[in-house]
């Protein structure tokens, strides 16, 4: 049966055009319901004939219950396609979860094709929203499937709106609100799931807050989408991000294009209950009131702000990206007027409420059992504010860490409400505490799907005749190759080989996985991997973006068996000139898997002179020239405090913890990544320059590097910042009768750099491709295909530029390929969160029975005392020089020095200094244990 659908649309060039498309509906689409004997016996089958009901849910529900929906006592409910298409359209997060859902053979989630069925189509009628008639599309699908099924079994309207409930009904259906439908499966805890619905929906029957009424409007309205539209564009009001300072949960930043500066937040009432994340309107408060504020070490007890123990931040990322207005004033305190714009947030644009980790704030237990319980959720994540939640299982909630999901934010109330979603563990269980980190970062630990684990080859894969007899793939399999990874590596992404050739040069290989051939474009398996974006290393465990079989077998380039690679060969003088580049896919055997621990011992071992140990020579000769031409041009060589662990083979605890030491080992097979890296950036860009997926790093700003700046000077170092090359000698230059002062620097200008970030060619011009540490004008990811998905992408536009495969039709895509390219952002960003979480983690857990006395070194004063780095573990942290929540002091700070005095006396402490402190793990907080530092 055919129908012509019609609609308009506007064009790029502002025409109105109609669109006439023609519509197929059929009377073969199957009802999914298993003793069905009408339908096709040979179809799919989801729902299961002892079902108490069948359960048609609206679009709303999906959209506001999903974490109702995921629980397993939900089942047997028909997703139709009408509701399906409006909730990606809305909110593509819950789609995928849903999504998720239906394809899940576990589950009894069947999708029926409303929109193709001829009985269930319907037609717009003149006059009617497309909200209206969506909502008549449902109610005509449910009255089908009564008709379909008769008596068989109860068909069910799932809604909490009043009009379609209502309209149901009226037509004879069986319609129910969320609630009532939840209550009626005698099953308390899952009414503490359901979400209190918004006032235009069915009100909730029994979920009231009958405490006294705080009539005092503590937020301002958040100003409606129109005004907001009009005021971006005449210039009253800012759009950007919200970030929330990860050390001050009361300050934020919003990144303006409009004014080219960071707008700065202050306080949870200009905040006006925007999250982090969040896309916000801001206005700007008047120029007289940008006062700056004296700066103290935060409280941990206090409610206005809080600062704790942390791994040393990588980047400016987690900080202010101008601190200027972090600084105390010299010697006064009288507030001075800022250069920073300081504003208020009139508006939400986008929310970006998530899923939360936490506990439940200690409170005394009510009278009674089984009733409404009102208690406050506290997030592990201190920029998240405490949420409001009812809860009838409040007794096996406390002592427990759960998951809680924000549902809206009145004026009226001083924190936002929620619901619970569910429970992970006991409190300081490692176990459960990891799990937090991971649910904290958005990072996937599902199992693979079927359908993901369809698309693998079949195991044991071997080397085919078909493989070895492609024209464009060389036989490599008689070259010398091998690996050098981090010790107890399975996931081996790149090998190299270097030869001695007759006339002196030497040929010098990258060989890198050839994930590719397994991951074809466009099935679960790759849509998998891109929404994953990377693998995520926690300490003791690897959470994989492609399944082991392909990580640790099929892809892995292990020793002494054959295995696909994508290769770039250079032909290279002894001086480490190139030659020549070619690209090849090729079959390698690779003779050795070495940890760079091995490697280095047999470069370091002058007994040795066998084949392989040459090579290795001759590729650390060659990698330390490149390297010094490198930095010449001005890439910089910064710091970071890799934490190590020692972890028991048994518990999983550590043992001991200590600094990551890297090699010549590791110097060497970094330099002929990024040299292959570069290779392949400026092949793709030269037959794509409008679709590359390229890796740029942003210059900092000043602003950015001032807090760099300000501690050199007050040790008497000049760094000049004009240039990467400028910075790196000044870098080289810094150095002191202090043996650690130099690596301290790099560490300090670490934090003042930017994020590296994946961009799309076309989106921006060629100067901003430009990668500031390592001063390439271009550079992106190709060795590490099976642990990041921007590889994978690399290596089909490599293979296109190669002519020995078609360019996927995604990459004509533009703002698709954005889309790929944001998400690794986030991906990438997230994966390194919760490495760094994971290391707190442990670090916590190893001080716990440890407490330490040790060397720091200062790296910031504050009116009340410094901030330390402690250099042995990584770790940053407060020492307090006044009791806490003593903000009068009987000590000053004296800037242009970075010293903090206390008068009368000669006692002071000076920036980069040393000081002996003493860790031990407190719990000032019920369930926030932290790692304490108090100067000895």
């Amino acid at each position: 049966m055919l129908q012509s659908k019609s609609f308009v649309k506007k064009t790029k060039q502002g025409r109105i055009q109609k669109v006439v498309r023609e519509h197929y509906l059929r009377d073969d689409i199957y009802c999914g319901f298993a003793p069905c004997s009408t339908c096709d016996a040979a179809a799919e089958r989801k729902l299961d004939a002892a079902a108490a009901a069948i359960l048609v849910v609206d679009t709303n529900v999906v959209l506001h219950q999903i974490d109702l929906l995921e629980n397993p006592a939900i089942e047997d409910v028909v997703l139709l396609s009408v509701v399906l298409d409006e909730v990606k359209n809305k909110n593509l997060a819950v789609f995928n979860r849903i999504k998720a859902l239906c394809t899940n053979k576990a589950r009894r989630f069947y999708v029926f094709a409303n929109e193709q069925h001829r009985d269930t189509y319907v037609k717009d009628m003149v006059g009617e929203s497309s909200n209206d008639r969506n909502d008549r599309a449902i109610r005509v699908a449910a009255r089908w499937y009564q008709s379909h099924l008769g008596a068989t079994v109860k068909v069910l309207l799932i809604t909490n709106d009043r009009d379609n409930k209502r309209k149901a009904i009226e037509e004879g259906l069986n319609a129910e609100t969320v609630e009532s439908y939840v209550r009626s499966l005698a099953q308390p805890g899952l009414l503490d799931l359901v979400v209190i619905p918004t006032s235009g929906d069915v009100t909730m029957e029994d979920v009231e807050d009958h405490r006294p009424s705080k009539k005092k409007v503590i937020y301002s309205e958040h100003k409606p989408m129109s005004e907001i539209t009009s005021g971006l564009r005449c210039g009253i009001y800012h759009q950007g991000k919200l970030r929330v300072n990860r050390y001050n949960p009361f300050e934020a930043y919003v990144g303006s294009e409009s004014i080219g500066d960071e707008i700065v937040i202050r306080g949870r009432s200009n905040m006006n209950r925007a999250f982090d994340g969040d896309i916000v309107a801001v206005e700007l408060l008047p120029q007289d009131q940008w006062h700056e504020s004296k700066s103290f070490i935060a409280d941990d007890d206090e409610e206005e702000e809080e600062e704790d123990v942390h791994l040393a931040p990588n980047s400016a990322d987690d900080a202010p990206r101008n601190t200027s207005s972090t600084q105390s004033t010299v010697g006064s305190s009288a507030p001075s007027v800022s250069s920073r714009p300081l504003g208020r947030v009139v508006g939400i644009i986008k929310r970006n409420w998530n899923s939360y980790c936490g506990s439940l704030q200690p409170m005394p237990m009510p009278a009674g059992s089984g009733g409404v319980a009102h208690a406050l959720f506290v997030s592990k994540d201190r920029r998240i504010p405490k949420i409001r939640i009812q809860t009838r299982q409040l007794e096996n909630l406390v002592n427990k860490r759960i998951v809680v999901a924000v549902d809206s934010w009145d004026v009226l109330s001083r924190y936002p409400s929620g619901h619970y979603v569910r429970t992970i563990g006991d409190i300081g269980d490692k176990e459960t505490e990891t799990e937090v980190v991971l649910i904290e970062n958005d990072i996937n630990t599902r199992p693979f799907s079927t359908q993901v684990l369809a698309c693998l080859p079949p195991l044991p894969w071997t080397l085919s005749s078909e493989d070895l007899a492609n024209p464009n793939r060389q036989d490599l399999r008689h070259v010398r190759v091998f690996s050098v990874d981090p010790p107890g590596c399975r996931d081996i992404d790149d090998a190299l080989h270097c030869t001695l050739l007759p006339n002196g040069n030497f040929e010098v290989g990258v060989h890198i996985a050839d994930v590719t051939n397994f991951v074809h474009p466009g099935t679960p398996l790759d849509e998998e991997a891109a929404q994953r974006g990377t693998s995520v290393y926690l300490v003791g465990q690897r959470i994989d973006m492609l399944p082991k079989p392909l990580t640790e077998d099929v892809c892995s380039l292990r020793a002494d068996v054959e295995r696909l690679a994508f290769s770039v060969i250079w032909e290279m003088t002894p001086d480490a000139d190139i030659i020549s580049t070619r690209y090849t896919k090729s079959v390698i055997k690779s003779c050795a898997a070495m940890s760079y621990v091995e490697a280095q011992a047999r470069m370091d071992d002058s007994r040795l002179v066998d084949p392989l140990t040459v090579d290795l020579r001759n590729l650390n000769s060659l990698a330390k020239i490149m390297r010094q031409r490198r930095c010449d041009r001005g890439a910089l060589t910064l710091a970071s405090a890799e934490v190590k662990f020692e972890i028991d083979s048994e518990t999983h605890d550590p043992l001991d913890i200590g600094i990551y030491q890297i090699r010549e080992a590791n110097q060497m097979i970094e330099e002929f990544m990024l040299a292959a890296n570069i290779s392949v950036a400026e092949k793709i860009l030269t037959h794509f320059p409008l679709c590359s997926l390229l890796r740029r790093h942003p210059s900092p700003t000043k602003e950015m590097l001032e807090p760099l700046l300000r501690t050199a000077s007050s040790v008497g170092l000049n760094l000049d910042v004009s240039s990467s090359k400028a910075l790196a000698e000044s870098l080289d230059n810094a150095k002191t009768n202090d043996p650690y002062f130099n690596k301290l620097i790099r560490i300090l200008a670490t934090r003042c750099m930017t994020q590296a970030v994946y961009f799309c060619s076309g989106d921006l011009t060629f100067s901003e491709y430009y990668h500031y540490g390592l001063a390439a004008s271009l550079y992106t990811h190709f060795t590490s295909p099976i642990r990041r998905y921007a590889d994978v992408v690399v290596h089909r536009l490599l293979a296109a530029a190669l002519d020995i495969a078609k360019l996927p039709p995604i990459f004509q895509d533009g703002p698709q390929l954005t889309g790929i390219a944001d998400n690794l952002n986030y991906r990438h960003r997230n994966a390194q969160m919760a490495s760094r979480a994971s290391v707190e983690l442990h670090t916590l857990i190893y001080f716990r029975t440890r407490p330490t006395d040790t060397e720091a070194r200062i790296v910031k004063v504050k009116a009340n005392g410094f901030i330390v780095f402690v250099p042995k573990f990584g770790i940053e942290g407060p020492i307090y020089l006044t009791p806490k929540g003593d903000k009068g002091g009987d000590w000053v700070v004296d800037e242009v020095p970075q010293r903090v005095t206390k008068p009368g006396t000669n006692i002071s402490y000076a920036v980069l200094q040393t000081v002996r402190i003493h860790m031990e793990v407190v719990e000032p907080q019920p369930h926030r244990p932290k790692l304490q530092l108090t100067l000895i």
